[in-house]
């Protein structure tokens, strides 16, 4: 049995004799690829999945290998930029060109009401139970109800047309008899709406992969990316284990959304600019161990461990 944490965050290469430049970088080029090949399979199987072929990803592929030669080289002059894109990407000029021409200003951040309003609703001590759990809230009224919670996040927009978001994405429900709003889930899982999971599958992977990539090219702030690693688990243990892990998880929701919302209080009090963005993620995943994966011919009271 094996538990161990996993991190990038302090690599170290310990190497008995200094290499040559190219040999090194070959060497570094060599690890990289075969890395790609775990992030590469999960993103091919959601392409699969939905019926997206290599024809269709590749200009993508494309664009974002220019945008990241172009933030690489961003003290270069129009007129040199081009040809180092081109040489960095092994892209010709004309298709840099081409790409460039086509280039679209960075999309802004998403700023979503009912996202803030579920996470408050969650990690607010006034609105959870002695034991953690959200209360049913009054739709209409003063503190705690649901129109006070939503008017807490946004002027803009109805407390009605927030809750029946709520209720169309199956996140909570609306008693009638009761007039009164409860939550139906721990954690912000949007049912029916494939846009926005698929959008939050873009930002948490892609904030996930952002800050994993930048402790790997060591050029600028170390991030915190950590994991933990066990194997030699039965499917009862699995259960056991996603069950505490989703307590750790609205544990530490309760925690630190208080404390960030208090950090932007005083911000906002001193007059320092609010320019930063930050995501805390926690996920699990598991599978069976390559070495046991149940043979399909063999009856299960066959496999022995």
């Amino acid at each position: 049995m094996h538990i161990h944490s996993e991190s990038n965050q302090d690599a170290l290469m310990d190497m008995s004799s200094p290499p040559t430049p190219d040999t090194a970088l070959q060497a570094e080029q060599q690890v990289l690829l075969d890395a790609l090949d775990s992030l590469l399979l999960p993103l091919a199987q959601l392409c699969v999945g939905k019926g997206i072929t290599i024809q269709m990803l590749e200009p993508h592929l494309r664009g974002s290998f220019v945008k990241a030669a172009r933030q690489a080289y961003v003290e270069l002059p129009g007129n040199r930029l081009t040809s180092r894109i081109s040489a960095t990407t092994g892209l010709t000029r004309r298709e840099v060109s081409r790409l460039e021409s086509q280039r679209t200003p960075p999309r802004e951040p998403r700023h979503s009401p009912v996202t803030e309003l579920f996470t408050r609703w969650l990690s607010d001590p006034a609105l959870r139970t002695s034991d953690g759990q959200p209360i049913a809230l009054p739709r209409q009224g003063s503190a705690p109800s649901f129109e006070s919670l939503a008017h807490s996040v946004t002027r803009d927009v109805h407390p009605r047309t927030l809750m029946e978001e709520l209720c169309r994405l199956r996140l909570a429900e609306h008693d009638l008899a009761r007039d009164t709003v409860c939550l139906l889930h721990g954690a912000f899982v949007p049912q029916g709406d494939w846009a926005r999971m698929v959008a939050y599958l873009g930002d948490n992977v892609g904030d996930h992969l952002r800050a994993a990539t930048a402790n790997v090219l060591g050029n600028g702030q170390r991030h915190l990316e950590q994991a933990i690693y066990a194997d030699e688990l039965s499917e009862r243990s699995l259960a056991i284990a996603r069950e505490f892990m989703t307590e750790h998880w609205r544990a530490m929701l309760a925690q630190i959304a208080p404390r960030l919302h208090a950090l932007m209080d005083d911000d906002r009090a001193a007059g320092r600019p609010q320019n930063q963005s930050m995501r805390i993620g926690l996920f699990t995943w598991s599978q069976p161990m390559p070495s046991l994966a149940p043979d399909p011919n063999v009856p299960p009271e066959e496999i022995s461990t």
